[in-house]
């Protein structure tokens, strides 16, 4: 029997591919295989060393202590694109809310007195204020080409408009989802002074954060709308104000509200819905949910932001699962212990990511204990579990 922690709601869709047969889940339970999590702070909390793995149910993992769970050999899972289609949608939102002054025109409304023949009046002479602009023939820049960047370059080249994009670390995946349409960008820089629109799609980093600072901020052209649904803190705020005060930014529209920029006339500030909607929760939860099985019941990673990939199908045999150091002769030294006692390897498979490696080994009868601590007891070895 599998323990599932859950320091958040996780939707009943994810829980439910977990088969109470084979997992006892609870918020509160001693000893838990696995922590399922959303956006609970993880940082300083007591996790016990029982945890072989954490799900994150959505993209970011700032709120997990990643190193220090890649030093203790635990895998840590997120759900890159099961929310892409909400924050896809949410970014065509604030483009056309900026682009129109929706937010304005509603607080105007708002604010109308008197019976139905005086507000018709003042809507008449009032609304001329509130005059926008279309999107077709205006150009989109799209910065990162992930899941969410292809889905919104994509759906604004639908609208009509004209999209660049730059990431020099997009996939081969996600280059044939992009269509061909989209130009490349050959900088950020480059995007950035041939946009009406900029689309912030990249994750928090030491690089990226205050990437869109003072410098780049007045390399705009005069009257660009900036679009931040990935992290704040990729935007330099004290920068971004004086920007909107100079006019060389026309709209900032962002899903992360502060003192500063809620209330401000030139900015839209949402409070975080990029991943809320009913869909993207249950998506977010039925992947997280799934790859967390995958690596409890076979050893297979797979969307780990600390460990390889790694899928070696179930087929005859029994399977041992080993985390290690990715240092030399770890396969060996393993391969060895195994050979001592007559275990014949029927298929293996090693993965390594950084400092982490991953292998997965099918034997053609169980390992005894001792001989699982003598594989324990090798140098850099992290975990080691024998699969039923």
């Amino acid at each position: 029997m599998f323990k599932i922690q859950t320091l958040n709601n996780i939707s009943v869709a994810g829980l439910e591919r977990l088969p109470r047969d084979r997992y006892e889940i609870a918020s509160e339970i001693a000893n838990p295989d696995a922590i399922l999590v959303r956006s609970a702070d993880m940082h300083g909390m007591a996790i016990p060393p029982s945890v072989k793995a954490i799900g994150r149910a959505g993209a970011g993992t700032n709120n997990i202590p990643v190193a220090e769970m890649t030093r203790r050999g635990v895998v840590v899972f997120n759900t890159p694109g099961a929310n892409a289609n909400a924050v896809k949608e949410l970014v065509l939102t604030g483009m056309l809310m900026a682009a129109r002054n929706i937010p304005q025109a509603l607080e105007f409304v708002k604010s109308l007195t008197g019976d139905d023949e005086s507000i018709h009046e003042a809507v008449e002479s009032g609304k001329k204020r509130f005059v926008g602009f279309e999107l077709p023939g205006r150009t989109l820049g799209v910065v990162g080409l992930g899941a969410i960047g292809v889905r919104v370059a994509n759906a604004a080249l639908a609208l009509g408009m004209r999209v660049i994009g730059y990431d020099p670390t997009i996939t081969v995946e996600r280059a044939w989802q992009l269509s061909s349409e989209v130009k490349q960008a050959l900088s950020l820089d480059d995007l950035l002074v041939r946009s009406d629109f900029v689309s912030l799609h990249v994750p928090l980093t030491a690089e990226t954060r205050a990437m869109i600072g003072g410098a780049r901020l007045k390399t705009l052209r005069k009257g660009t709308t900036l679009l931040n649904f990935a992290r704040q803190e990729i935007v330099d705020e004290e920068m971004l104000l004086e920007a909107l005060e100079t006019g060389r930014l026309l709209v900032y529209c962002c899903d992360f509200p502060s003192s500063r920029l809620k209330g401000h006339p030139q900015v839209i500030a949402l409070p975080h819905l990029g991943a809320s909607t009913k869909e993207a929760e249950e998506n977010c939860a039925v992947m997280v949910a799934d790859q967390v099985r995958a690596y409890l019941e076979d050893g297979n990673v797979t969307n780990s932001v600390n460990f390889p990939e790694i899928v070696l199908p179930r087929g005859e045999g029994y399977r041992l699962a080993i985390v290690n150091s990715n240092v030399p002769n770890m396969v060996g030294q393993i391969s060895t212990d195994l050979g001592k006692v007559g275990l014949n390897i029927l298929d293996m498979l090693n993965r390594s990511r950084g400092d982490i490696a991953v292998t997965l080994i099918d034997i053609d009868r169980p390992c005894p204990d001792e001989v699982l601590d003598q594989i324990r007891a090798i140098d850099g070895v992290l975990s080691v579990r024998q699969l039923d």
